[in-house]
């Protein structure tokens, strides 16, 4: 009995070490002129559509103290021919 009560003890503390929350997905920023930004590192750029039109792209970036954002902002397409 001793060694079944031990074994599950250790189970269920060895389980909730290993238990991680999912880290909370950052809200999408639209980009205004003249916004302020702390980008100390980019993580992501989402490529730019093939059309030849403004574009939405995000840009996923760690700010000086850590913190995960997604800024949008519109960059012209990637379709445009001379």
């Amino acid at each position: 009995m001793k060694k079944f009560l031990l074994l599950a003890l250790s189970l269920t503390s060895s389980a909730a070490a290993f238990a991680q929350e999912a880290p909370a997905t950052p809200d999408v920023v639209h980009y205004t002129y003249g916004m302020h930004l702390d980008i100390a590192h980019v993580v992501n750029v989402t490529p730019a559509a093939s059309v030849c039109a403004p574009t939405p792209v995000q840009m996923t970036y760690k700010d000086s103290q850590g913190g995960i954002h997604v800024l949008e902002y519109d960059v012209m397409g990637e379709g445009c021919t001379n």
